[in-house]
């Protein structure tokens, strides 16, 4: 018995060993598996016939060969054997994308987001996700796992999330195990400026960079700290959270900068004074040119335009909000160290004006020299990191899948 079960060890073992070399390194023959693994051709040509039939591997066909000898049959780790779905949830927009196993965007739809409670942001997410299945041709029993971002800090022991008070409901109890439910997919939840980071590092700014911090700016403040290649997310999910250090001088109710009251409601804007979010989140860009007197404005975007159509109280706001935010970047860069840190979300892709002014007041604030950047990836980061985090599991389950339909049917 225990020879059988080692012979069936080894055998899902070198399976998928040689799936993750064709993944990694795209189209090989039987021969170059073999040389490169050490195993034999023939357990080669078993495990990829086994592979082949379970749909995970694909004959690409022949290559010219050097020479008189045969021509070799190339194989490749089939991208299309399983599905996986990455979505982004803000409060104005829910977008959702569909990608296959090489992380190949097959389907994608942006809806506004007019849910009004939890139950009908779940319901708006499975419609969206079902939609974009549908216009591409996939049947929702082949997308075995979505990745959802949200603002807020995400709790992964409980599958919930904490803070998300732009989102009506999404904090309460089981909101999660509903959506999971309904798309009848694995889930995970994660923070979406955890996941703008990761979209980053695979496509954008973040690329090659060892250690290094992305911060956005919209309807909140929030962060992700990217360490070789792997997110940090501290010990409860809330790692490279700006939006929550400390702003401005304590003991003046109603402003930015001011304390927390006491038994106000959980999760309630009044919770978020004194906190860096309240103080420079796109509201609080409104609130400030309001104050300052400039016209006709009621988003941060009629700003940061006034900014840059030449608005001297406009560019004095926009020179306030960098500070606010150098003061954020300045306490994270103590603690973290990055060689880079990247300024995204709505309020952040005004990096045009927001750089230079953010530069100039990190001079002022610290003696680290910190090398900013904006988001190359813009409002799809948070996307593009749910798919890759969604397709890293997907390839993982699709595997784990097959082997419990052999142990089941053995």
């Amino acid at each position: 018995m225990e020879a059988a079960w080692n012979r069936s060890v080894l055998r899902t073992n070198n399976e998928r060993l040689l799936l993750d070399l064709l993944r990694a390194g795209g189209a090989t023959s039987r021969a170059e598996l073999a040389r490169t693994t050490g195993l034999s051709k023939p357990t080669v040509s078993t495990a990829l016939n086994r592979l082949s039939s379970a749909g995970l591997v694909r004959e690409l066909g022949k290559v010219a060969a050097a020479g008189r000898g045969r021509s070799p049959v190339l194989y490749e780790a089939h991208p299309g054997a399983a599905f996986a779905l990455g979505v982004d949830i803000g409060r104005s927009w829910i977008r959702v994308a569909l990608a296959d196993l090489d992380g190949l965007i097959v389907g994608r739809h942006d809806s506004p987001n007019a849910a009004q409670d939890a139950d009908g942001m779940v319901a708006a997410v499975a419609a969206v996700a079902r939609k974009v299945a549908a216009e591409a041709g996939v049947a929702m029993d082949s997308v075995l796992h979505a990745v959802v971002g949200s603002p807020g800090v995400v709790d992964t022991d409980s599958h919930s999330v904490r803070y998300a008070v732009n989102l009506p409901g999404w904090g309460e109890p089981g909101v999660a195990d509903r959506l999971q439910a309904e798309l009848g997919t694995g889930l995970s939840l994660r923070n979406d400026a955890n996941l703008a980071a990761l979209g980053e590092y695979a496509a954008g700014a973040g690329q090659g960079r060892k250690v290094f911090v992305y911060v956005m700016v919209g309807t909140g403040v929030g962060g992700g700290i990217v360490i070789d290649g792997e997110l940090f997310p501290g010990a409860h999910g809330a790692a490279g959270e700006l939006g929550y250090l400390p702003w401005g001088t304590p003991g003046t109710p109603g402003t930015p900068g001011a304390p927390h009251t006491p038994g106000t409601p959980a999760g309630g804007r009044e919770e978020r004074r004194g906190l860096l979010e309240h103080a420079a989140a796109a509201d609080a860009v409104v609130a400030m040119a309001r104050a300052a007197g400039v016209a006709d404005v009621s988003t941060a975007k009629q700003v940061f335009d006034a900014a840059r159509a030449g608005d001297d109280l406009a560019r004095a706001v926009v020179a306030e909000e960098a500070k606010r935010l150098a003061h954020g970047i300045a306490a994270v860069a103590a603690v973290i160290d990055p060689d880079l840190v990247i300024l995204g979300g709505g309020v952040g892709k005004n990096a045009d004006l927001l750089l230079p002014l953010t530069r100039e007041a990190l001079a002022t604030v610290t003696p680290l020299r910190i090398e900013l950047a904006a988001s190359t990836l813009g409002p799809g980061a948070v996307l593009h990191g749910a798919v890759a985090a969604a397709v890293d599991v997907a390839r993982e389950r699709v595997f784990e899948a097959w082997q419990n339909l052999q142990e089941t049917a053995a």
